[in-house]
């Protein structure tokens, strides 16, 4: 069940948020780099974060975690931000973790990590930025949202069929 880059519905982005328990892969304790300004934003709109962090004990007042195998087993959706010469080894552990649900940061994905989730039926997300879909967009996230809904670009909602 994977999603091209352009099939990616705005139904998968809004499953990926609804249970407001994300997981975070890559999380830096530099709140410059975008592994710490992700856990920053995403704790200011209210999401339960859980980092993972090998190196870290604690980011930004949260527990880290060394690996995404010692998360909570309620954490059920993994975003990785991590380089993308260690995101193949975050996505085997998000399979041995049983994830229900991965999105793949633009610029940390490559084709293996997305295969190992493709093969473990793992539904993903990849090819987008998560800051322009986590609610209320703001900044330079929003002017970007703003153009890509303007050139069509932005993932559809799909009515589901009962």
């Amino acid at each position: 069940m994977m999603a091209t880059h352009s099939a990616i519905t705005l139904n998968e982005i809004q499953r990926f948020f609804a249970p407001q328990k994300i997981a975070v892969a890559g999380a830096s304790r530099d709140p410059k780099k975008f592994g710490g300004s992700v856990i920053k934003e995403l704790k200011e709109k209210g999401f339960d974060l859980y980092p993972v962090n090998p190196n870290a004990l604690e980011i930004q007042g949260l527990k880290c975690f060394k690996s995404v195998t010692e998360l909570p087993e309620d954490v059920k959706h993994l975003l990785i931000v991590t380089p993308k010469s260690s995101s193949s080894e975050v996505a085997g552990q998000a399979v041995e973790k049983k994830m229900e649900m991965v999105w793949i940061q633009q610029m940390s994905e490559n084709q293996q990590a997305m295969q190992i989730l493709q093969e473990a039926g793992i539904p993903m997300i990849h090819h987008k930025c998560i800051m322009m879909f986590a609610n209320p967009v703001k900044g330079p996230h929003r002017f970007h949202r703003f153009l890509i809904k303007t050139f069509g670009k932005y993932p559809r909602l799909i009515k589901e069929e009962i």
